[in-house]
């Protein structure tokens, strides 16, 4: 088992995938809000998985830019997330994970 196998094993890193599942079409959210406190865990996470029930497009930055730049905008634009120039209008796009897991 590689390092991106057992990093998608731990308990931590599985919630940040149930946290990412969770996010409704035309909404995002940010690594923050995937793994409070660690953005970076969740963005090293997110890098490493490749299962296709993740919306891995549905996760940017704070400032509502993204990371996967071209790719991963013509893909929320087309589940209608707005955006303001070059990033995600996090006033209206922005999903609560909080709120949305049980």
């Amino acid at each position: 088992m590689g390092a991106a196998d057992s990093l998608r094993q731990s308990p931590r890193a599985r919630e940040v995938l149930r946290r990412a599942r969770s996010v409704p079409e035309g909404f995002v959210t940010t690594y923050g809000d995937l793994c409070p406190g660690a953005p970076r865990f969740a963005g090293m996470v997110m890098s490493a998985c490749h299962d296709p029930t993740v919306p891995w497009q549905r996760i940017v930055r704070a400032d509502g830019s993204l990371a996967k730049g071209d790719r991963q905008r013509r893909l929320l634009e087309a589940e209608g997330v707005p955006f303001r120039g070059a990033r995600v209008d996090m006033r209206v796009a922005w999903a609560d994970v909080e709120s949305l897991i049980d």
